[in-house]
């Protein structure tokens, strides 16, 4: 990750009083309205990857709004002692269309202190609610949706409270109900296997070793053996410990609901990273998937090519 964190107005590591018990705030609505009429006292910070500031830079009886600007297509944003409100400004340096971009948030183990909104034209939709950590808290949405309104909410005692979040920009697309990115409980059709094929983040050969399902996660764990390994971009999957016959050894998630079993053959697993793990995508038969890889070689119709052998 490129770029480095800077606390807003400088001030990291002071020793800071404790301020004064908050009262309630005004209506998230009518604070981000102030700030778009200008009517409110803003500060600006940017960093390009991530951000962290305080609350504790603004006075005490002042709702002030934060401006963030980022630059990167993922990147962390940490708001300690959080009072009135962030506007976090997405520009990624990217190539894509922001039409055709999508953005997904998950917040940091143990935040709290506010609530973050999805914003556009003045009009919010709650993302995650403050204290709100439970499995599957990582919404996504199409990046020309809007962005990301951050407000603080009323605290007895801010010194304890942190909002922190991860972003990242994907080409993938969401669905309209600003669920996490995953591929629904069912097979791929015939297309969908073969352009997963040509865009996912890990294409491996291999068989299902072990199961683990994650309740408190809402996940389950599929542990492979993987016998080819046609790509992967991060190292999910590893050389298989000495002894162990060979291949590589890698874990992906998927979601619990599935309810994926141990299942006896060879599979082609397809898959994406998110946040740092690797989530499965299409995962047909391996025997499958060489019968309709050949048939759409043969009419032309393939997107891309792979070794078959």
């Amino acid at each position: 990750m490129r770029g480095a964190t800077r606390a807003a107005g400088g001030r990291a590591g002071q020793l800071w009083p404790r301020p004064p018990a908050p009262g309630p705030g005004p209506p998230p609505l009518l604070l981000l309205l102030a700030v778009l009429l200008g009517g409110a006292g803003a500060q600006y910070s940017s960093d390009l990857c991530s951000w962290k500031g305080s609350g504790l830079t603004h006075e005490a009886h002042r709702k002030e709004v934060e401006q963030v600007y980022l630059r990167c297509s993922a990147g962390t944003v940490e708001w300690m002692y959080p009072t009135g409100a962030l506007i976090v400004n997405l520009r990624p340096n990217t190539f894509s269309p922001s039409r055709h971009l999508t953005l997904c948030i998950k917040p940091l183990r143990g935040s709290s202190g506010a609530n973050i909104y999805l914003e556009k034209t003045g009009e919010l939709k709650l993302l995650v609610r403050d204290g709100d950590l439970g499995p599957g808290q990582a919404p996504c949405f199409s990046f020309e949706q809007g962005g990301l309104f951050v407000e603080a909410t009323p605290q007895q005692d801010i010194s304890r409270r942190t909002t922190g979040f991860q972003y990242e920009l994907t080409s993938r697309r969401a669905g309209p109900d600003l669920h996490a990115l995953s591929v629904p409980c069912r097979p791929c059709s015939h297309t969908e296997v073969l352009l997963a094929v040509c865009t996912s983040d890990f294409v491996v050969r291999g068989s299902i070793q072990k199961v683990i399902h994650e309740p408190e996660r809402q996940e389950s764990a599929i542990h492979l053996n993987v016998s080819r390994l046609y790509r992967q971009k991060s190292r999910v999957f590893r050389p298989a410990p000495e002894g162990e016959g060979g291949g590589w050894r890698g874990r992906v998630s998927t979601l619990l609901e599935c309810g994926v079993r141990p299942g006896h053959g060879e599979f082609l697993f397809t898959g994406h990273m998110h946040f740092g793990e690797a989530w499965l995508g299409c995962a047909p038969r391996f025997k499958d998937f060489q019968r309709m890889y050949r048939d759409a070689e043969e009419r032309g119709m393939n997107p891309c090519e792979m070794g078959m052998e």
